[in-house]
């Protein structure tokens, strides 16, 4: 069975100039595609089993070590869709090839901080190194599709997302082994090797200048970077995004009245970004194209709605799981094991076939299911059972960012692919911070179990938000592969 999927695998993916026909997909591509892509999400997970040693440590409690997991958030929902409208006017090789140095860069800071705040701004700066990756592979697959003349990416979206989702869930239990081998900071340390690879991996097999979309051809200079495009950079318009979203999610955070002048400065930022988007040729993300495209916008709600609940259950289930139920770090990581097994399974036997509407269907079900499955668990709970509600838990993990990515590739402006792949992960993002904000609120005496039961009420309402969202959007039983 093994050698027949390695044959039809190679088969899909032959490159031009490696021998077989030029009209298949460049399988060297898919290397730095897929571990590129991954850095986001293993670092986004590692650290939900790392925030009590680190706490410990360092003398925080958990309302400071929640800026580790919002620090990295904020710089990501800010930087995806920039550098994501960068690639797509320079190209994915450069922009991705800075990014994943600044990973490796802020793994080191991060394994040698000497407090808490340097140990944010490490994650800060590992949001914005991560934000380059995942539109310069959505980019490229497009751009191939374009080469191609193909528009067969169904083997391709589906390895980005099964490497983005089971990096995600397998991520505690990689935290939990790698703080129990060398503590806490090996988490951070990690990234240096992985920035590595990712270079040499970049520099050897990315192309120096892509074709996307009919009429973006990009001129390049000698070190592929397409020189008329840098007169389009809509520097203002992305000065007030970031404005409008570090408001926004600096509220989301710790929502308090007190700090209601948050709210009020991200609609004025809105509001400046919108009219401006609205009246420059070039805009950074052209709200004329995207207001209209409803079904897109759709797309990013249930991107949304799908990670809040997500990230409350990865996030909230973990620190319970070391609180509540009283477990090591290593041991909560190994609780989380079946979720990891899960995902991987799920989303490797569905995804060869898109069925958008049909994975998110199943996926909000089985999210309901599970965080009803959240309200009998106790402080005595058997291990099994812990164990039984990760692995339905990772059953959604395996369809739904599978099936928004998809939707995402169908609806999307294929000039904007990386500027909209950059706003789906922005949405995903805003999930976690609302995610990270419940976990706050309910658990503000610590991750016992009464507040997992109110987070659980919390997660199910999200859940059955999104199947209603799936239901009425009649698009979805429309999307079809389009040409290139």
């Amino acid at each position: 069975m093994i050698p027949t999927l390695r044959a039809r695998f190679q088969q899909r993916f032959t490159p031009a100039g490696d021998g077989g026909p030029a009209d298949r997909f460049d399988r060297r591509l898919i290397a730095p595609m897929v571990l590129g892509s991954v850095l986001n999400p293993v670092n986004s997970s590692m650290i939900a089993v790392a925030l009590v040693p680190i706490g410990s440590a360092l003398g925080a409690p958990p309302s400071q070590t929640a800026w580790l997991v919002s620090g990295l958030y904020l710089a990501t929902a800010v930087g995806q869709p920039v550098i994501g409208r960068l690639v797509d006017m320079f190209g994915p090789r450069r922009l991705y090839l800075i990014g994943t140095a600044m990973v490796g860069v802020a793994g080191l800071l991060g394994s040698v901080a000497p407090n808490l705040g340097a140990l944010v701004a490490a994650r800060v700066l590992l949001g914005f190194g991560t934000s380059a990756a995942y539109p310069a592979a959505m980019h490229l697959t497009r751009s191939e599709a374009e080469r191609t003349g193909r528009d067969s990416p169904a083997g391709v979206l589906t390895a980005l997302a099964v490497s983005a989702q089971t990096v995600s869930v397998i991520g505690p239990t990689l935290g939990g082994l790698l703080i129990g081998l060398g503590g806490w900071r090996t988490i951070f340390l990690v990234n240096v090797p992985l920035s590595l690879a990712c270079l040499v991996l970049g520099a050897l097999r990315l192309p120096k200048a892509t074709k996307i979309a009919k009429g973006a051809d990009r001129a390049a200079d000698a070190g592929g970077v397409p020189v008329p495009a840098a007169r389009g950079i809509d520097l203002p318009g992305m000065a007030l995004f970031a404005a409008l979203l570090v408001a926004l999610m600096v509220f989301l955070m710790k929502p308090r009245a007190e700090d209601w002048y948050l709210p009020v400065l991200a609609l004025l930022a809105g509001a400046a970004f919108a009219r401006r988007e609205l009246r420059v040729p070039e805009p950074f993300i052209d709200l004329r194209v995207l207001g209209g495209n409803g079904p897109l916008l759709a797309t990013f709600l249930r991107q949304f709605l799908s990670y809040t609940t997500a990230y409350a259950f990865l996030y909230g289930f973990t620190q319970w799981l070391e609180e509540g139920r009283g477990l090591h770090a290593a041991a909560a990581g190994l609780v989380l094991l079946p979720l990891s097994l899960t995902g991987l399974l799920v989303s490797a036997i569905t995804g060869r076939r898109e069925a958008v509407r049909g994975k998110l269907v199943v996926g909000s079900l089985v999210q309901i299911a599970g965080c009803a499955a959240m309200l009998t668990l106790q402080a005595g709970s058997a291990l099994w059972l812990l164990a039984a509600v990760g692995a339905l838990m990772g059953v959604p993990q395996g369809l739904n960012g599978l099936a928004n990515q998809n939707a995402l590739y169908r609806q999307a402006d294929p000039a904007r692919i990386g500027s909209a792949a950059g706003l789906l992960r922005t949405f995903m993002y805003l999930g976690a911070m609302a995610a990270s904000a419940a976990d706050a609120a309910f658990f503000q005496h610590g991750a016992d179990t009464g507040g997992l039961h109110h987070l659980s009420l919390f997660m199910l309402a999200g859940a059955v938000l999104l199947l209603a969202v799936t239901v009425i959007d009649r698009s979805l039983g429309t999307l079809t592969p389009r040409k290139a």
